[in-house]
């Protein structure tokens, strides 16, 4: 029985196809979404004291 080691999911192959695809494809409209609109570096709020009143 060791042709059962050879047997491929053709489901498990074809899901993990279409995802590599998708993920392609969201990278791209990512990258091109960000080229059009570079996103800026995140501001920090600075971390000091509260104000005494």
């Amino acid at each position: 029985m060791s042709q059962d080691d050879n047997l491929i999911d053709l489901g498990a192959e074809r899901a993990r196809r279409v995802h590599d695809l998708n993920e392609k494809r969201l990278n791209e409209v990512r990258q091109a979404f960000e080229q059009a609109m570079p996103l800026g570096k995140a501001k920090k709020k600075p971390k000091g004291k509260p104000k005494k009143r």
